[in-house]
């Protein structure tokens, strides 16, 4: 069973970073070390799990709730060009277009389909955005400057000193978000839903919860993706051993079965 998305302090300063770049018109970066979640925010304002049914097999009904977010997730290949970012990015505009036109029409099997949808995407969200060269990137920024929409670039810490370099871009970002690890409040948050995901329930008070808790910690650096490795070997560890208590040698043990590299 996937966790459930979590909201986090982060991911509300994420939120806001979205929302100021869509209802601006901005070009926004964003950028932080890899496993901080920025991927799954992404998808998560986007509510990009509900639509991207709809994006792969056109005319599949959405919530309302997705189609409102007027919001697209693009993942360029490795070996993009130009013309494959441009083509790519507007059939996911069309397509969310024709999913909000199905969730407005009255009855979507008898409506006459319009001959031009009108576009009604209100933010592109690129993730991997480091993958783009300056001709890729130059493809965004048209697709941009076209449409009245904003734009997000989501990727690594370096990505906006490298934009730095193309004045003509540059000079459309309006805002730049850095993405950080989980503070020491907000992992304790997603510890106790990890513990209770396990049937048990987290307490500071208690000195092996403590114990195993500032283990985590350590290991992880509040790096989101690696809490969530670790917790499934946290869980493996405690089937195949036949325990019940999450304990810092369990954790311990749990760690020995990854591959760490540095965050």
């Amino acid at each position: 069973m996937a966790p459930e998305f979590l909201v986090t302090k982060e991911y509300r300063r994420f939120a806001e970073f979205c929302d100021a770049c869509r209802r601006y018109r901005y070009i926004g970066l964003c950028y932080g070390p890899p496993g901080v979640g920025k991927t799954l925010s992404a998808r998560h304002y986007a509510r990009w799990d509900l639509l991207e049914p709809a994006v792969e097999r056109p005319f599949t009904a959405v919530p309302p709730e997705a189609v409102a977010c007027r919001s697209v997730v693009y993942t360029p290949t490795v070996d993009n060009t130009p013309r494959q970012v441009g083509q790519e990015v507007r059939r996911l505009t069309h397509d969310l277009s024709l999913a909000v036109w199905l969730a407005q029409a009255p009855d979507p099997d008898t409506a006459a389909y319009p001959h031009r949808l009108a576009d009604v995407t209100q933010l592109v969200l690129v993730d991997e955005a480091d993958r783009l060269k300056m001709p890729g990137l130059e493809q965004l920024r048209d697709v941009y400057d076209r449409g009245a929409l904003g734009l997000v670039l989501i990727g690594m810490p370096g990505l906006e000193k490298r934009l730095a370099r193309y004045p003509q871009l540059y000079s459309r970002v309006g805002f730049v978000h850095q993405f950080r690890p989980l503070s020491a409040d907000e992992l304790r948050f997603i510890l106790a839903h990890h513990w209770a995901r396990l049937g048990q329930t987290l307490s500071p008070d208690d000195f092996t919860d403590a114990e195993a808790l500032a283990a985590v910690a350590r290991i992880t650096g509040g790096n989101f993706r690696l809490v969530q490795r670790l917790f499934a070997q946290i869980e493996r560890v405690l089937q195949i051993n036949a325990l019940r208590t999450v304990t810092k040698e369990v954790v311990e043990t749990a760690r020995e079965s990854l591959v760490i590299g540095s965050l």
